[in-house]
């Protein structure tokens, strides 16, 4: 207790200046936080060093090596001293820090590196000879002759051995090499015309963790193919192309549909200039565009490229260069959200293909028993005899339990179902169980789930009706006033006329005050304090607000839950085929309000491997 303060003492502190290593071991905590880290500073090098093929090459998760190959420009002997100095780049001459165009720019990544790991870098450039360097623990060693092809060969080993509490903080060598996998197909993704090869060299033999060759064509074939690669041929099936345009910004990528979605935000992968980042303005647009056909636990899959201006961004935002900051942030996120909502909607009925096959992998019956051979089969007499004991009874011996006697199914007759690209969900053939539509296609069968079907269908028309009509505003007798921060306010202020088009209209009340005098008369009862704080949160944290949207939403939601058609309801034949028809015509049917599919598409192929027949 009587222990002095740490910032309280009787002798003046003296300001020292420190030296260059522990300046660049301090550097390296921000730079280089793990192995994967460094295996980002050193491929975007690479990259920037126009590299047409990378391979980088770990053991146990990069904590004992990380080699990085390239076949770049490389340097000469007089730039690898250089190259060590802190803030010393070829990527800016420093008179524009807006007008960033290469991955790298601080001149921090090597020299950090350096101060913090046994660090070697050969290289040999066009025309002159390969030289070599070597730092170990800050101390630069002079430049060797070495023999290689034009190109630069970077090898850091036993990485955090001058700072070893660093190495506490490390996590497992799986782990740390599923990070470094994960970092390499980011920068893979983007870009799909360099090659790139991962080697984990952890055992006697190295082992090819990820190989993607060079993609050709034109930039967007090239684009979808290394996605292909990457995330594999299930996003590829099920992603929608994202290309639009909007005031000198353009988005393209993919972005898949809603019944392929995952438990995780796992497969969200967002580029800024061909730059990965983990932007948050980002990341809740792509959230907002699909609010209302995901539930809350449910995560979209997106591969998305903004490229604008350079000087539109900030990239200087945080060492490791992956925070980006726009000038504008309600026009990246406006065409985001747009973009992705008009995909979705272009979309109509489609559903991911891995439903089918889900469906069918619960439906593929348990691995059989071991094999039987001729020798082992029955004679004619015993298989006779077992014939007649499994054939039909007559009707006075009933052989069916009583649950099974009255099978809830109902076959109507229909006409022949014709290939008709006009109706791909076919026509309705029979209901089973009063909840579940069978109709009938060219090339197999659906199923779609009745009341999940028609709750899309009324919510999409409440939606459009509400569009037109616009939002009903309840007055109040009494407004609510609000005491909110005066910079809340101001910045509350900028968006009432959008809020005031959804029904919630509010005022200045003098200081920090905001009077409220109308709300949505849809949401009936709200607490007005309540929903103002919370779109305010929304507009702090992600410069816009969906949340009074959302709860509009939520609200037709609920209505269109009680306005459609019931499980257990028996449906004509010709509401069947009505329904399958709005269905077609519908935006975004093929997902239910919550994300869940709202039919199976089964095709006589897939049902013919199920049976043995294929």
């Amino acid at each position: 207790m009587n222990a002095p303060h740490r910032n309280i003492s009787t002798d003046r502190p003296v300001i020292r200046q420190l030296d260059e290593t522990v300046a660049n071991r301090i550097a390296a905590g921000e730079v280089v936080e793990r192995p994967a880290s460094a295996v980002k500073e050193l491929v975007e090098n690479a990259l920037d060093a126009g590299a047409r093929r990378i391979e980088v090459v770990y053991a146990d998760g990069g904590k004992t090596l990380i080699r990085v190959t390239d076949d770049g420009c490389g340097m000469t002997a007089a730039d690898l001293p250089l190259a060590l100095s802190r803030h010393a780049t070829s990527k800016i001459d420093g008179t524009d820090l807006l007008n960033i165009r290469s991955f790298g720019f601080r001149g921090e990544a090597l020299p950090s590196l350096g101060a913090v790991g046994r660090l070697t870098i050969a290289s040999r450039a066009g025309g002159a000879e390969g030289a070599c360097i070597a730092v170990t623990g800050g101390r630069i060693e002079p430049v060797r002759p070495a023999a290689l092809n034009r190109g630069t060969v970077v090898e850091l080993r036993d990485l955090f051995f001058a700072t070893p509490a660093r190495l506490k903080f490390l996590r497992s060598d799986r782990a740390e090499a599923q990070a470094i996998a994960d970092v390499v197909r980011r920068l893979a993704m983007a870009e799909p015309k360099v090659a790139f090869t991962l080697v984990d060299d952890s055992g006697r033999a190295g082992r090819t963790v990820f190989r993607a060759e060079a993609e050709q064509g034109e930039l967007f074939g090239a684009l979808a193919a290394r996605l292909d690669r990457v995330l594999g041929r299930a996003f590829a099936e099920n992603a929608l192309p994202i290309d639009a345009e909007r005031e000198g910004l353009r988005l393209t990528g993919l972005a898949a549909l809603p019944t392929y979605s995952r438990g995780a935000a796992v497969e969200q992968f967002l580029f800024v200039n061909g730059r990965p980042v983990r932007d948050r303005l980002l990341i809740g647009a792509l959230r907002a565009a699909y609010m209302d056909v995901l539930g809350r636990d449910r995560h979209p899959a997106a591969a998305l490229y903004l490229a604008c201006d350079p000087q539109a961004v900030d990239v200087n935002v945080h060492p490791a260069k992956a925070e980006v900051r726009f000038r504008d942030p309600g026009l990246p996120r406006g065409l985001v959200v747009t973009a992705l909502r008009h995909a979705l909607a272009a979309a109509g009925h489609r559903a991911a293909s891995t439903v089918a096959g889900a469906t069918l992998g619960a439906m593929r019956p348990e691995a059989h028993g071991p094999r039987v051979y001729q020798m082992d089969r029955p004679g004619a007499g015993p298989l006779r005899a077992a014939q007649d004991w499994q054939a039909p009874q007559p009707a006075s011996q009933p052989v069916l339990a009583p649950a099974l006697a009255e099978v809830s199914a109902r076959f109507d007759p229909a006409p022949p179902a014709e290939d008709d690209p006009q109706h791909p969900l076919g026509t309705a053939r029979a209901q089973l169980h009063e909840n579940w539509i069978v109709a009938q296609t060219a090339s197999g069968f659906v199923i779609v789930d009745q009341h999940a079907a028609h709750e899309r269908l009324v919510y999409e028309r409440l939606k459009r009706q509400m569009a037109d009509r616009g939002v009903a505003a309840q007055a109040l007798l009494i407004p609510e006033i609000v005491e909110l921060p005066e910079g809340d306010c101001a910045r509350l202020m900028e968006v009432a006329d959008d809020l005031a088009r959804m029904g919630l209209t509010v005022e200045p009340f003098g200081g920090g005050a905001v009077a409220v005098r109308e709300t949505p008369a849809i949401l009936g009862r709200v607490d007005a304090a309540r929903l103002i704080r919370d779109i305010l949160d929304d507009l702090a944290d992600l410069d816009g607000s969906d949340r009074l949207q959302a709860r509009i939403d939520a609200v037709l939601s609920r209505m269109s839950c009680h306005g459609s058609v019931r499980s257990g309801r028996q449906m004509r034949v010709e509401e069947m085929n009505a329904l399958l028809r709005e269905m077609e015509a519908t935006p975004m049917s093929g997902q239910c309000n919550h994300g869940r599919p709202t039919y199976v598409e089964l095709k006589l192929s897939d049902i013919e491997r199920l049976f043995g027949r294929s």
